[in-house]
Protein backbone atom coordinates (compact mmCIF):
# COMPACT_ATOMS: atom_id res chain seq x y z
CA UNK A 1 0.00 0.00 0.00
CA UNK A 2 2.80 2.56 0.81
CA UNK A 3 4.13 2.18 -2.61
CA UNK A 4 0.81 2.55 -4.42
CA UNK A 5 0.62 6.07 -2.05
CA UNK A 6 3.77 6.99 -2.23
CA UNK A 7 5.17 9.85 0.45
CA UNK A 8 4.06 12.90 -1.64
CA UNK A 9 0.44 11.73 -3.54
CA UNK A 10 -0.17 15.49 -4.51
CA UNK A 11 1.41 18.89 -4.68
CA UNK A 12 1.44 19.94 -0.79
CA UNK A 13 0.26 16.87 0.51
CA UNK A 14 2.85 14.59 2.38
CA UNK A 15 2.09 11.40 4.14
CA UNK A 16 4.20 10.08 7.39
CA UNK A 17 3.36 6.44 7.79
CA UNK A 18 4.07 4.72 11.62
CA UNK A 19 4.01 0.74 11.67
CA UNK A 20 2.57 -1.88 14.34
CA UNK A 21 3.05 -5.07 14.27
CA UNK A 22 -0.56 -6.00 16.23
CA UNK A 23 -4.04 -4.42 16.62
CA UNK A 24 -2.84 -3.61 20.53
CA UNK A 25 -0.09 -1.65 18.73
CA UNK A 26 -2.36 0.14 16.26
CA UNK A 27 -4.73 1.23 18.70
CA UNK A 28 -1.66 2.47 20.55
CA UNK A 29 -0.29 4.69 18.31
CA UNK A 30 -3.83 6.12 17.81
CA UNK A 31 -4.16 6.57 21.51
CA UNK A 32 -1.11 8.54 21.57
CA UNK A 33 -0.76 10.08 18.23
CA UNK A 34 -3.46 12.14 15.81
CA UNK A 35 -3.87 9.08 13.11
CA UNK A 36 -5.75 11.17 10.39
CA UNK A 37 -6.17 8.10 8.26
CA UNK A 38 -6.24 4.28 8.75
CA UNK A 39 -5.27 1.66 5.80
CA UNK A 40 -6.29 -1.77 6.05
CA UNK A 41 -5.68 -4.49 4.25
CA UNK A 42 -8.93 -6.53 4.22
CA UNK A 43 -7.07 -10.03 3.65
CA UNK A 44 -4.78 -9.65 6.76
CA UNK A 45 -4.76 -12.70 8.75
CA UNK A 46 -5.10 -13.20 11.99
CA UNK A 47 -7.00 -10.26 12.18
CA UNK A 48 -8.71 -9.05 8.74
CA UNK A 49 -8.78 -5.30 8.29
CA UNK A 50 -12.37 -5.27 7.61
CA UNK A 51 -13.05 -6.84 11.54
CA UNK A 52 -10.53 -3.87 12.37
CA UNK A 53 -12.12 -1.29 10.37
CA UNK A 54 -15.18 -1.97 12.02
CA UNK A 55 -14.19 -2.85 15.97
CA UNK A 56 -11.79 1.16 15.37
CA UNK A 57 -15.54 2.16 14.27
CA UNK A 58 -17.08 0.56 17.55
CA UNK A 59 -14.35 1.30 20.29
CA UNK A 60 -13.20 5.09 19.63
CA UNK A 61 -15.70 8.09 20.26
CA UNK A 62 -13.83 9.86 17.12
CA UNK A 63 -11.86 7.46 15.05
CA UNK A 64 -9.81 8.03 12.10
CA UNK A 65 -10.88 8.17 8.74
CA UNK A 66 -10.92 4.20 7.52
CA UNK A 67 -10.53 3.17 4.41
CA UNK A 68 -9.83 -0.78 3.44
CA UNK A 69 -8.11 -2.59 0.74
CA UNK A 70 -10.56 -5.71 -0.71
CA UNK A 71 -9.35 -8.21 -3.25
CA UNK A 72 -12.41 -8.82 -4.90
CA UNK A 73 -15.36 -6.43 -5.87
CA UNK A 74 -17.71 -9.07 -4.24
CA UNK A 75 -16.20 -8.24 -0.88
CA UNK A 76 -17.47 -4.56 -1.41
CA UNK A 77 -20.64 -5.66 0.97
CA UNK A 78 -18.32 -6.29 3.80
CA UNK A 79 -16.41 -2.97 3.48
CA UNK A 80 -19.73 -1.41 4.07
CA UNK A 81 -20.42 -3.78 6.97
CA UNK A 82 -17.10 -2.59 8.16
CA UNK A 83 -18.61 0.81 8.34
CA UNK A 84 -15.18 2.08 6.55
CA UNK A 85 -15.04 5.87 4.66
CA UNK A 86 -13.44 4.21 1.41
CA UNK A 87 -13.20 0.61 -0.15
CA UNK A 88 -9.37 0.55 -2.62
CA UNK A 89 -9.82 -2.92 -4.82
CA UNK A 90 -6.51 -4.93 -4.99
CA UNK A 91 -4.36 -4.75 -6.83
CA UNK A 92 -4.19 -0.98 -6.28
CA UNK A 93 -3.52 1.32 -9.12
CA UNK A 94 -1.09 4.12 -8.08
CA UNK A 95 -3.38 6.90 -9.72
CA UNK A 96 -5.93 6.25 -8.03
CA UNK A 97 -4.92 5.42 -4.41
CA UNK A 98 -3.06 8.49 -4.17
CA UNK A 99 -5.82 10.14 -5.42
CA UNK A 100 -8.64 8.23 -3.09
CA UNK A 101 -5.90 9.04 -0.28
CA UNK A 102 -5.61 12.89 -0.72
CA UNK A 103 -9.09 12.98 -1.10
CA UNK A 104 -10.04 11.53 2.34
CA UNK A 105 -6.92 13.45 4.15
CA UNK A 106 -8.18 17.11 2.89
CA UNK A 107 -11.86 16.17 3.47
CA UNK A 108 -10.88 15.23 6.73
CA UNK A 109 -12.41 17.83 9.41
CA UNK A 110 -9.32 18.51 11.30
CA UNK A 111 -7.21 21.47 12.37
CA UNK A 112 -3.69 20.33 11.21
CA UNK A 113 -2.08 20.38 7.52
CA UNK A 114 -1.86 17.48 5.34
CA UNK A 115 1.90 17.37 5.53
CA UNK A 116 0.86 16.35 9.47
CA UNK A 117 -1.45 13.30 8.60
CA UNK A 118 0.27 9.71 8.91
CA UNK A 119 -1.99 6.77 7.38
CA UNK A 120 -2.68 3.26 9.36
CA UNK A 121 -2.41 0.18 7.39
CA UNK A 122 -2.62 -3.28 7.56
CA UNK A 123 -0.57 -6.13 5.31
CA UNK A 124 -1.43 -10.14 5.52
CA UNK A 125 0.38 -10.83 8.77
CA UNK A 126 0.78 -7.80 10.39
CA UNK A 127 -0.59 -4.50 10.95
CA UNK A 128 0.96 -1.29 9.68
CA UNK A 129 0.91 2.46 11.17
Amino acid sequence: MRSAIGESPAEGVRIEYAVAGEYDEAVALIDKYEIDLVLLDGEAQPAGGLGIARQLRDEFDEPPTLAVVVARDADRWLAAWSRADAVLKHPLNPVTTGATVVDLLVNRASGSAPAQRAALYSIPGSVHV
